[in-house]
């Protein structure tokens, strides 16, 4: 392997480590018992995550665009997943009983689409992309394929 190979190969598998990282916390914001607050937590996390990516890869990094296209990419996957969010979030308002089965679904929600969201930008990165040209229309059946593999195996 050539030393760019081998740059590339590591640059990868630390990517990869980047995002099992984020995949973890993003677990944590979702096990917040407050309505909506865990919500905030794990766009941060995912933000973060994209924000330590892109250092990474050497490549800008505009937060209100990054914003946009986590939001963009979470809505491809369908009103199923946004039903569990809203299920989540709104069983974790009600004392006891509604918080614990909030809190029981939506870490795994936000595992995998922290892990789906780190994946689509992994690609695009190692592709030559930024997060200024990223297309979330182009990747969404990609996202929705790393979102439902992770979403299984959580």
């Amino acid at each position: 392997m050539t030393d760019s190979g081998t740059q590339t190969s590591e640059r990868l598998a630390e990517a990869n480590a980047t995002v099992r990282k984020y995949m973890n916390w993003s677990f944590v914001g979702g096990l917040v018992p407050l309505p909506g607050l865990d919500v905030v937590a794990v766009s941060g996390v995912q933000l973060k995550m994209l924000y330590d990516l892109s250092k990474l890869y050497g490549l800008p990094f505009q937060k209100s665009i990054a914003k946009e296209l986590v939001a963009t990419l979470l809505g491809s996957v369908g009103a199923s997943a946004a039903t569990t969010v809203g299920v989540a979030v709104g069983l974790k308002a009600i004392p006891i009983v509604g918080t614990t089965i909030g809190v029981l679904m939506m870490p795994a929600f936000s595992l995998a689409a922290t892990y789906a969201v780190g994946r689509v930008f992994i690609v695009h990165f190692e592709s030559g992309g930024t997060v200024l040209d990223f297309d979330a229309e182009k990747v969404r059946e990609h996202f929705r394929a790393e979102f439902e593999a992770a979403r299984k195996s959580a």
